[in-house]
């Protein structure tokens, strides 16, 4: 079994009738969606959704899961989403899919978070991931010059045609490799006071569970 399946299964047994969720974004959290839909077919399951990017939306909307935005949301029972690293500590390397800005806005909103991932996604430290930085288009090689200072080895993404990746929300990603994160909610307030960044991928003291799925089928539920 997928593992990812595993646990976003897992995960959406938590949801309850009559909630506002927020859908994060990814393969992982493509899963979830599929799962969520699926329980308001066949169980007439009443929730709304606040979906983390374009792609999201488009998937819950085809499953008959209603969205709205955060503006109309406000406060968000339940977010659900995946995540790229997790440590003991729950904190998070989130932002492969570039959605970082957007995801974050809505698990702040959200009285519950819980993290779904497979299990090979659990590490003793963060950072083997490339920590990814949302930042400002404009002059940003002067943003990547100042995060420089905390990390020589940065990318900028590209597209599938070369360009630079562009978010939903229109900022640039530049991925960190910096190998091991000792100290991240330190890094995280860090790096968002340097001029230029919008977002950094690190989300700590947010998650509130994190639901873990192995190839066996079985999942486990980290409080």
């Amino acid at each position: 079994m997928d593992p990812k399946d595993v646990a976003a299964r897992r995960a959406v047994e938590f949801v309850q009738d009559g909630m506002t969720l927020g859908l994060g974004t990814g393969s992982t959290s493509a899963f979830m969606i599929q799962a969520l839909g699926e329980r308001v077919k066949s169980e007439g399951l009443k929730v709304r959704g606040v979906p983390t990017s374009e792609r999201s939306k488009a998937l819950a909307m085809s499953l008959g899961i209603p969205v709205l935005d955060l503006n109309e949301a406000g406060t968000l029972d339940l977010a659900l989403d995946g995540a790229d690293e997790a440590d003991p500590n729950m904190n998070l390397i989130k932002g492969g899919g570039g959605a970082l800005l957007q995801e974050k806005l809505v698990v702040a909103a959200a009285k519950e978070f819980i993290v779904i991932c497979d299990s090979s996604k659990l590490k003793k430290t963060l950072g083997r991931f490339p920590l990814p930085v949302a930042i400002i288009p404009f002059g940003w090689k002067t943003t990547e010059a100042r995060l420089k200072a905390y990390c020589p080895d940065i990318a900028l993404r590209l597209a599938k045609d070369g360009a630079p990746f562009s978010t939903d929300d229109g900022l640039y990603i530049l991925d960190l490799h910096l190998g091991v994160i000792e100290n991240p909610p330190e890094l995280e307030r860090t790096l968002k006071m340097i001029v230029g960044v919008a977002e950094v991928g690190l989300f700590c003291g947010m998650a509130t569970r994190i639901v873990l799925g192995y190839e066996d089928g079985h999942s486990e539920v980290l409080t």
